[in-house]
Parts: C-alpha cells; sequence; structure tokens
C-alpha cells in the first residue's frame, strides 16, 4: 500500500482531466457505493474503477491495492458477521456462535464498499500531482494555498513514512529483532519501540521542508502566483456527467 498516492507519469483521458474535476468525479463515485444497498451494485462499481485504472495505465497497480484491501477486509468481515445476531440463522456454530442471512450481507456489503470507496482516491492520485491539486483548489475555490498545501503535505509524507518505517525495521532486523513472529501481541510490542525514531526522522523532514518553503517565499504567495492554469474542458463536463449517471444509477438500483 506504499505506492497508494504515487503520481504516475502518462498522457491518457484520466491524466489530462482538471484536477477539480478529478477530484469531484472521485467523491461522486465513493458517494455511489455508499448510496446503493445491493451486493452487485457495489461490484460494478469496483468494476468501473478497475476499468478506469486500465484506461489509465495503472490498472497493476490498482489488482495490487485491490488485494491489499481483500486481506484487510476478511479480518473486518469475520468481526462484523459473528457479531451481528439479528436475521434468520444459516449457519450455527458451537459455544453459541452463529452467522444470520442479514449479518452475512451486511458485513459482504460493508467490505465492497471499503474496497470501492478506496480504489476512486488511489486513481485520482496516481494520475494527478500533488501540486496541481492544492494549485487547482486555490485558483477554482479559493482556498488559501497554506490549507491546500498542507492537505497535499500530508498525503505526499504518508509514503514517504511509510518507506522510512521500513527501512527502520530492516535496520532492526539486521541487529537480530524478529518481527516476523506470528504472535500479534508480540509484534505490536516490538512495533511500539520503533515510534521515537520514526518521529525524529519525521520532525527533521518537516522541519527541513518548512525552511525550504520559506526560501523559495511561500507565505507570499496568492491565488494568481501560480503560472501553470487549469481550463475546464468539454472532456471534464463528460466525465462530471458520467460519474453523475453513476450515483444517479445507485440510487435508482
Amino acid at each position: 500500500m506504499s505506492g497508494l498516492l504515487n503520481y504516475t507519469a502518462g498522457n491518457s483521458f484520466l491524466h489530462r482531466l482538471n484536477p477539480v474535476v478529478k477530484l469531484v468525479c472521485a467523491f461522486l463515485i465513493c458517494a455511489s457505493c455508499f448510496v446503493t444497498g445491493k451486493i452487485a451494485g457495489t461490484l460494478i462499481i469496483i468494476a468501473v474503477n478497475l476499468g478506469l485504472s486500465l484506461a489509465a495505465g495503472i490498472f497493476i497497480r490498482s489488482v495490487r491495492i485491490l488485494l491489499a484491501l481483500v486481506k484487510l477486509s476478511i479480518v473486518l468481515f469475520l468481526v462484523q458477521v459473528f457479531f451481528i445476531r439479528e436475521g434468520d440463522i444459516i449457519l450455527s456454530l458451537p459455544f453459541n456462535i452463529f452467522i444470520t442471512k442479514e449479518g452475512l450481507v451486511f458485513s459482504l456489503l460493508f467490505v465492497l464498499r471499503l474496497v470501492s470507496a478506496t480504489l476512486p482516491l488511489s486513481i485520482i492520485l496516481s494520475v494527478t500531482r500533488m501540486n496541481d491539486i492544492s494549485a487547482s483548489l486555490t485558483r477554482t475555490f479559493g482556498i488559501s494555498y497554506k490549507y491546500a498545501f498542507a492537505l497535499t503535505t500530508a498525503m505526499r509524507f504518508i509514503p514517504v513514512f511509510s518507506t522510512e518505517m521500513a527501512g527502520i525495521m530492516e535496520a532492526q532486523k539486521a541487529r537480530g529483532i524478529e518481527f516476523d513472529t506470528k504472535n500479534f501481541l508480540k509484534k505490536i510490542k516490538l512495533l511500539v519501540p520503533l515510534a521515537a525514531p520514526l518521529l525524529i526522522s519525521s520532525v527533521r523532514r518537516i522541519e527541513g521542508g518548512a525552511i525550504s518553503a520559506e526560501l523559495r517565499g511561500f507565505n507570499f504567495r496568492t491565488r494568481n502566483s501560480g503560472w501553470k492554469r487549469y481550463p475546464f474542458r468539454p472532456a471534464d463536463l463528460g466525465a462530471l456527467l458520467f460519474c453523475c449517471l453513476l450515483i444517479a444509477g445507485a440510487v435508482v438500483y
């Protein structure tokens, strides 16, 4: 999942869309998966996401993210399905544990919504530069550049911190620490001490970034400081129309 927010260069239809339109489309696709109450509807939305990733040339990355989400979804599914006790019992287990029809449907819909709501964000961030997102938000909505920059910087540092954590773990493995243990509590106990070096390195990196931004005149930047323009084209209208039809179909279905 470390590559979730990494930009992938390209010249596809999605790459050329206005950054604001991409964000709105991602929001509409995410909303559509929560609007529909059918399992088939969420499966269709997942298929649409995979189709968009194929068109953008990031299909392999989307499949990897999907597989990672499936692993998490299995855990969440098991937690949900055993705690919902309303409805007709379809499977009875020892120790008064049983699975109901309502619990099965709700748990499956819950994890499918998690997957279908995560994929649009990963796709949009894979085909859009963070600088374009912050600049377009500032120009289109008049949002202060400081807030837009803070948002995009927070997203940009997630994979950086993930890589930093992986490096710290590799250093600890070289010292004989076994992170491959299957004991969950023991693994948590081994990971907690790593928070200190990760925090220290993160503060240093953030401080260096702040100094660099000030030297580039960050505090003097205004809405019209950027040289790049983000015009709205017919393709942007078509993308918005498609997403509106998708969410309307989710409501009707």
